[in-house]
């Protein structure tokens, strides 16, 4: 075995490494009768929010209220979300919070004024296209009084059209990227839960106003407040389809979201995650490189490189199964790569410009 042969192997070991140790939401049932307040951002989300009200109505665990945060949508969201709460006797209300001000994002501006309107003890922040399982509430708010702090939930990536398939390595590397489990510092922006008092401690939304990645800074504020934050990944609990709109809503969100959190991933994570990505990109190029006479380091012999190409392609399909539903799209890797490729470099590119457009609202991403 030469040294490429064992560089490639380290890597691929380190991909085990990396994504076999991502915790899932634990069982456990709140002790007392805490009250709880869903909050939920949506702007123009019609389409999803039914999906999230049905399945707060099967929670075992029921909220005392749930308020509706109608972020100026042009698309009757605030009409349907009253339509299904009636239907399924949702103690909700929507509200809608004033024009957004300069300095302020559309989310954390919902979230803001959601908080001042609620009452419950424990605030739960819901994302308008997750889909809870009937116990996934119980659990966080289990976790919640037991950790203390922030916590949050990355949900199961649900596909459903081919083109969905593409964002499967910006799922593992978000996961890969940081610490996950209790008290790692990290929060997820799509399922949180904190107690209202630690909350306003950690200076709220406000505190993250302008930032279009809200979470990544909400935990570093939880923290300077001295309080611990915990991630988990919501497999079996929590999943969401996360860009149905297509394939350009699909490079615009991670975009957004490369744009905006690449720089606060830490650097022994970061570099963890680049020796196994540079594994897999050359895994990526082997054995279409063998096969076509493209320029190629070490042998050219289609068989080791077809051997290294089927073990990444089989260590992909193992490690995303708890991430989303992602299938064939792993057998054809080099497809993935190139989109992840693609997006980094436009990511780049809007990381010079400074501006960012999401939801027809353009954010800086300084």
């Amino acid at each position: 075995m030469g040294w490429l042969e064992v560089s490639l192997l380290v890597r691929w070991l380190l991909g085990w490494a990396l994504a076999l140790r991502l915790p899932l939401l634990p069982p456990g049932c709140p002790t007392g009768t805490p009250s709880v307040s869903v909050l939920i951002p949506a702007r123009d989300e019609a389409t999803t929010l039914p999906q999230l009200l049905a399945a707060l109505g099967r929670q075992r665990l029921q909220p005392q209220e749930v308020i509706v945060v109608d972020d100026h949508s042009s698309d009757g969201t605030a009409a349907i979300a009253r339509e299904v709460a009636s239907a399924r006797g949702l103690p909700l209300r929507v509200i809608q919070p004033p024009p957004l001000p300069e300095g302020w994002c559309g989310k954390t501006w919902a979230l803001h004024h959601g908080v001042l309107a609620s009452r419950g003890e424990l605030l739960v922040f819901l994302d308008a296209d997750t889909e809870p399982g009937p116990e996934c509430l119980e659990r966080l708010l289990a976790q919640q009084q037991q950790l203390g702090g922030l916590v949050s939930v990355q949900p199961y990536h649900r596909t459903e059209k081919p083109y969905e398939q593409l964002s499967v390595l910006f799922n593992l590397v978000g996961l890969m990227a940081v610490p996950l489990g209790p008290r790692c510092g990290v929060a997820f922006g799509p399922a949180l839960v904190t107690s209202r008092d630690d909350y306003w401690r950690a200076g709220g939304h406000a505190a993250v106003a302008g930032k279009v990645v809200e979470d990544w800074f909400l935990a570093h504020c939880y923290e300077q407040a001295g309080l611990p934050v915990s991630a988990f990944i919501g497999y079996g609990q929590l999943a969401y389809r996360m860009y149905p709109g297509g394939l350009d809503d699909t490079v615009i969100g991670f975009n957004k979201n490369f744009a905006t959190a690449a720089g606060e991933v830490r650097w022994p994570w970061m570099l963890a995650v680049l020796l196994w990505l540079s594994g897999l990109f050359w895994a990526a190029w082997c054995l279409p490189a063998a096969l076509l006479g493209w320029p190629l380091v070490g042998s050219a012999a289609i068989g080791p490189n077809a051997l290294i190409y089927t073990a990444f392609a089989l260590q992909m399909l193992v490690l995303t199964r708890r991430v989303g539903r992602f299938s064939w799209i792993n057998l054809v890797f080099p497809l993935p790569v190139l989109f992840f490729l693609g997006v980094f470099l436009m990511a780049i590119l809007n990381l010079e410009r400074g501006k960012v457009r999401w939801k027809g609202r353009s954010f800086s991403t300084r």
